[in-house]
């Protein structure tokens, strides 16, 4: 999602790192109010990087169901002495909805900053950054470029995925099939007939995307060069201090400092 904002023009090799050191923050935080605090830096990454709320907002909404399910879970079969509320074989304790509200928030923040990654950056960005991030497993024959290649052509057809799904369903609504009665199970069963044409035409498109790349020659990343090389700048580098030597530091003293909630 272009806005031409500081965000959106910082090294993808150093925003990747950053994500992944911001994902080591959050499995290593146990305090709630530090999840807050985590969710506080997203707000204000979504701010610089001029994106709407709605942008995050449809990363999240196919999630919702799998967010209540594992917080049920949690709440229900987690163990512990502080017992909340007990009704027959259900016991609520603290124990429970304090793990409940860890594991949703970690879930939720990944998914957040994962999303912001995405949005800020584009496949091709993302495809160089991952080649550079990956660059010293050339050392032990590890087809680095290869790899980038296969999750940029991943990234490239979820949309693509969608848009079929889109016309399958359309199609099979124009002859009777219901896709919006009944319960929850009986919506997924009426899936299932979406899948069979979707994966056929999915294999199809690997299929002549194949063909393309063999008859434009293309033999993998040895000896291939760059149309345009990006080189840090003086921003990308104080993006990247500010995230290492900054948001982890203090993260890492409040995990120390408090505890519980």
């Amino acid at each position: 999602m272009p806005t031409g904002s500081f965000i959106h023009k910082a090294s993808p090799k150093l925003k990747i790192i950053s994500l992944f050191i911001l994902t080591i923050c959050i499995f290593m935080v146990k305090s709630l109010w530090l999840y807050f605090y985590l969710l506080g830096f997203c707000w204000v990454i979504l701010k610089i990087s001029r994106l709407k709320v709605q942008f995050l907002w449809r990363g999240l909404k196919p999630l919702i169901f799998l967010f209540l399910i594992t917080f049920v879970l949690n709440i229900l079969f987690t163990e512990g002495t502080d017992i909340i509320w007990q009704f027959g074989i259900i016991t609520i304790t603290g124990e429970g909805l304090n793990q409940a509200f860890v594991f949703f928030m970690r879930v939720m923040l990944l998914v957040l900053f994962s999303t912001l990654l995405t949005l800020t950056t584009s496949p091709i960005e993302l495809s160089d950054g991952i080649e550079e991030c990956l660059r010293p497993l050339k050392y032990v024959k590890f087809p680095v470029h290869e790899f980038s290649l296969m999750l940029t052509i991943a990234l490239r057809f979820i949309p693509t995925l969608v848009s079929e799904v889109d016309k399958i369903k359309r199609a099979q609504e124009a002859r009777g099939a219901n896709f919006s009665d009944g319960n929850i199970f009986k919506k997924l069963s009426n899936f299932i007939p979406l899948l069979i044409p979707l994966f056929i035409m999915s294999f199809k498109r690997a299929d002549e995307l194949a063909i393309a790349m063999e008859s434009r020659c293309y033999a993998g990343g040895a000896g291939r060069t760059k149309y345009k090389r990006r080189r840090e700048n003086i921003y990308d580098y104080i993006m990247f201090v500010t995230v290492l030597f900054v948001i982890f530091p203090v993260l890492v003293i409040y995990f120390k400092s408090l505890k519980g909630f």
